[in-house]
């Protein structure tokens, strides 16, 4: 399985398949590469696709100081791996945190970027949806095994993401989790909790500017309609501010969408096609 070793010394996993444009994917806070399994058939149509274990995370090396698990040190981790890999510049396409790896790249490093698509994530956090990351993040969950986990994901969150099949909360479960001796594992560092504490939870950095430096690269958003941690009236401010933004709001999806909805597919589709278009 490939692995490159960052300026720091760990080992951190990627996966790279397919040709063409590259698109290099940033999954979100605890999660891992296969974050983009569902939206993997679509941009291996005509695309290189590069994916990573963030420090900390799947099966990527835990890291012995938690203050390395920081959005200025994932960032450089992202640029290392595509020094490791030989490529100058790739369109980015950021679910919730690396969402904000990418607006943070576009402010500190634009000439590595072809453009930017966000997952269900903005220049404003909200209050709502960072309480409820903080209920479960550092946190193993009391299920005592896997199915467990998947019965109960799907209750909680039968409101914000109605008529979800139980097989797609499995592929996520599974891959977030392990089944532990008679409790279920989580699948990263418990220490990410001290890091995002340690590092102020609350959103409380102006992300606006970051946003803006995206500018004037090609860039989608996809917006879960019954996100708790973007909602509609960020939406509409990033519209005003960035016209060219290709935005789909996704209805039935809370934070944060699959990406494999006819809202996203048709967005993202448009959004490789611009990345296309402007690296012909």
């Amino acid at each position: 399985m490939p692995h490159f070793t960052s300026s720091d010394g760990l080992s951190l996993y990627y996966e790279d398949e397919g040709a063409g444009l590259p698109i290099l994917c940033l999954s979100g806070l605890t999660r891992n590469v296969r974050d983009f399994d569902h939206v993997a058939p679509q941009i291996l149509q005509g695309h290189r696709m590069i994916r990573m274990d963030y420090r900390g995370r799947g099966q990527s090396d835990y890291a012995e100081d938690f203050a390395t698990y920081s959005l200025p040190r994932e960032a450089q981790d992202a640029l290392e791996l595509l020094d490791h890999l030989g490529i100058k510049q790739v369109g980015l396409l950021g679910t919730s945190r690396g969402g904000l790896i990418a607006m943070g790249l576009a402010a500190t490093a634009k000439d590595r970027l072809l453009g930017v698509a966000m997952n269900d994530i903005g220049p404003v956090l909200e209050p709502a949806g960072l309480d409820m990351i903080m209920t479960y993040l550092g946190r193993r969950p009391a299920a005592p095994d896997i199915d467990s986990l998947i019965q109960l994901r799907a209750a909680l969150t039968a409101e914000q993401f109605p008529n979800v099949p139980l097989e797609k909360w499995r592929h996520e479960i599974s891959h977030n989790y392990t089944q532990g001796d008679g409790r279920v594992e989580l699948n990263y560092d418990a220490k990410l909790r001290d890091a995002v504490l340690a590092g102020g939870a609350d959103g409380a950095v102006d992300l606006w500017p970051f946003f803006e430096a995206i500018a004037p690269l090609p860039c989608a958003l996809f917006h879960g309609v019954n996100s708790d941690l973007l909602t509609a009236e960020t939406v509409t401010e990033m519209a005003r501010r960035m016209p060219a933004l290709r935005v789909a709001s996704v209805a039935d999806r809370g934070h944060i969408p699959f990406l494999d909805e006819p809202e996203s597919q048709a967005v993202l589709a448009d959004w490789l096609a611009d990345l296309d278009e402007a690296a012909a």
